[in-house]
């Protein structure tokens, strides 16, 4: 690494002489723009708006639009006389609770290291901060601005964290902020239990860029000569509203899965809302025919009823039926078979 700049942590009386490296780069891909046919560099020349003529950067000045087409131009001696210090200084303001520093604040990170003899108390600066478990408010020079930042400890470093104003950072001004928006308690209990599912230890290096991953496999591909068939992906059909409680369940039952974990008891899929409107406008329907079990298993009166009318069934049997003559009968009924017969 470079060094980017030279000087001094102002720390009371103390003075810590360091040198600044920035801690971060980017990664992405950069490209030039080119002409297509012979892949010739595009470049641009720089021509004044009035006369039309290149201009060369010893004309060049920096000029602020009022408006209404006229220009403020500025000289290097009106910067000068800015009250911009030049000490090449990092000044200790105060030190605060590190969680008392919104993360939105922070812009850029550089290493701090001590330079020549001042390992001593840059050491001594560092373990303070550590066992104090505070954060230092610097200001610093850097470009040309004075910058607001941050000295706390990264891995036995001292790192710089430089920090935008406090007007720098924009309202968050929405219209759902106004409305009156109610979470039943079982939705937010359900919310919980799915941050609990998927709590975890942050790994950075767990996470990586798969675009730029995959665009420098095109770039390498291009260079060696050979085709890279991507593998077509099928577009998802848009997926339907689903019931928010629903939806949570299904949500923490998949994260438990993931993690090898039991599903919870009475677990369902993630019903459409519009599946559930039309159930809940089916319900008065069912409602219109209540079931009222106890009068239908009232059936004593009945039972009762056909006990008393068995005896008199069997009573209508028994006069139905056929009673063996008698002999007296049997014995009037004989004459007069017997004249029957003559007669015949």
């Amino acid at each position: 690494m470079r060094a980017i700049w030279k000087g001094a942590v102002s720390f009371g009386l103390v003075s810590i002489a360091v040198r600044l490296y920035s801690a971060t780069e980017e990664k992405d891909i950069r490209f030039h723009q080119v002409h297509r046919e012979d892949g010739g560099r595009i470049r641009y020349k720089r021509t004044c708006s009035v006369c039309g003529e290149e201009v060369s950067f010893d004309d060049i000045a920096k000029g602020y639009d009022i408006g209404g087409g006229e220009m403020v131009i500025l000289t290097d001696e009106d910067f000068a006389e800015l009250p911009l210090t030049t000490s090449r200084a990092i000044d200790v303001l105060e030190f605060v609770p590190a969680e008392q520093v919104d993360p939105i604040l922070y812009n850029k990170a550089y290493f701090l290291e001590p330079e020549g003899a001042a390992t001593k108390p840059y050491v001594l600066l560092r373990d303070a901060l550590t066992d104090s478990d505070r954060v230092a408010i610097v200001k610093v020079a850097l470009r040309q601005r004075e910058q607001l930042a941050t000295l706390r400890v990264r891995e036995g470093v001292l790192l710089l964290n430089t920090m935008l104003w406090p007007d720098e950072v924009r309202t968050a001004d929405f219209g759902f902020l106004d409305e009156d928006i109610q979470v039943r308690p079982p939705e937010l209990a359900m919310a919980s239990s799915l941050i609990d599912s998927m709590a975890g230890e942050f790994q950075p290096d767990e996470y990586s860029d798969n675009y730029r991953t995959a665009l420098q496999e095109v770039i390498d591909a291009k260079v060696e000569g050979r085709e890279i068939v991507q593998p077509e992906e099928v577009e998802e059909a848009p997926a339907a509203a689903v019931d928010l409680m629903a939806a949570l369940r299904a949500s923490v039952d998949r994260a438990r899965a993931a993690r090898g974990e039991a599903p919870s008891e009475g677990a369902k899929e993630p019903t459409p809302i519009s599946s559930a409107k039309s159930a809940k406008k089916a319900a008065p329907e069912k409602k219109a025919a209540p079931e009222k079990a106890a009068p239908a298993k009232k059936a004593t009166p009945k039972k009762t009823a056909e006990k008393k009318a068995a005896p008199a069934k069997k009573a209508a049997s028994k006069a139905t039926e056929k009673k063996p003559a008698s002999k007296a009968t049997k014995k009037a009924a004989e004459p007069a078979k017997k004249t029957a017969r003559k007669s015949a």
